[in-house]
């Protein structure tokens, strides 16, 4: 259950409330939100002196739930750059799944640059499977996209792998990404929640879509409203593609919460051959925005190397995805 409290309540109610009901008390601009457990369904004899409005939830999808806040929420990434909300846009984002060298990097933000792009993805920290694969060069590539931000006036999106280093990644990114293998980490979750930056988190690819959802509370109830859910694909029985790309479980988040979309068709296929298609039907579901990893030369990145699409590739997709989105009412960004 949330609560909207009424203004001017002392903070000794609003703590006698908090305990009372074993609350999570947050502050929504001027307002003192108090959200219960979903197993909560009313608002005890005495205390409604106290609330201004108050919602009943049928799980503890609540803050993001379409049912407390029908409307999509808008986030600001930057001065004229948002994702979600009414505004019909589809943000693209794009660029190597590592920062592997400073030639690399500046090779892919001088080309997504030229296309107008202003998002630009690439993971300093990586949370690899195997032990004996590159993990990324760490703060050195942070410093790295920065140079090519300023450079460019991109701005940045990089993932958070653990706790180490999450006050490095919140520093330098625009948007701070966690990572599939990290969606559960509720110490990121909740660090996360302290700052204001937009939040993107990546579907466990064995979560379901509660469990998902849950992750995105830890930080909507620590007092960040700025988070975007990325579907990246979950493991099925299928095993002639990386991962299967739940497209009904896309239908099920536009449909029951409030939170901005965005694909990741490069992750759930594995294969370059198949992401453009799986782009453009990702398109077409009216999302808020998708993410693709693209890179000068895939045959020797270090990390994913076969479902990067290289330059070329990318460019040619791009220019197919404006007429996929005025199809379904949007515009390509």
């Amino acid at each position: 259950m949330i609560l909207h409290l009424n203004q001017g309540i002392d903070h000794s109610v609003i703590n006698s409330l908090k305990d009372k009901y074993q609350a999570i008390h947050f502050a929504l601009g001027q307002k003192d939100v108090l959200v219960t457990p979903s197993k909560d369904k009313q608002v005890q004899a005495g205390d409604e002196k106290y609330v201004e409005q108050h919602w009943v939830m049928d799980s503890d999808i609540q803050l993001a739930s379409s049912k407390y806040m029908p409307e999509k929420r808008q986030i600001e990434i930057a001065n004229n750059l948002s994702i979600g909300g009414n505004t019909g846009n589809t943000l693209v984002i794009t660029g190597p799944c590592s920062v592997e060298s400073e030639e690399q990097i500046e090779t892919s933000a001088s080309f997504i640059h030229s296309l107008g792009i202003k998002v630009l993805r690439a993971g300093c920290y990586k949370p690899r499977t195997s032990p004996y694969t590159f993990q990324g060069l760490g703060l050195e590539g942070l410093k790295l996209l920065d140079k090519v931000r300023q450079k460019y006036g991109l701005k940045i999106i990089t993932e958070v792998k653990d706790s180490s280093h999450i006050d490095e990644v919140i520093e330098y990114a625009d948007i701070v990404q966690i990572g599939a293998k990290a969606m559960y980490d509720q110490g990121i979750l909740k660090k996360c929640a302290k700052t204001q930056k937009p939040i993107l988190i990546k579907r466990g690819f064995g979560s379901t879509l509660q469990e998902f959802v849950q992750a995105a509370e830890f930080v909507l109830s620590g007092g960040n409203p700025n988070v975007i859910l990325c579907e990246r694909g979950i493991r099925t029985f299928e095993t002639k593609t990386r991962f299967t790309l739940d497209l009904c479980g896309v239908a099920y988040l536009k449909e029951y919460t409030n939170l901005p979309i965005i694909l990741d068709p490069s992750h759930a296929m594995g294969y370059s051959y198949g992401v453009a298609d799986l782009t453009r039907a990702c398109i077409a579901m009216g999302i808020d925005g998708v993410l693709i990893e693209t890179h000068p030369n895939p045959a020797v990145a270090k990390s994913d190397a076969s479902q990067q699409l290289n330059h070329e590739q990318f460019q040619s997709l791009y220019q197919s995805m404006n007429a996929v989105a005025g199809a379904v009412g949007r515009k390509i960004v």
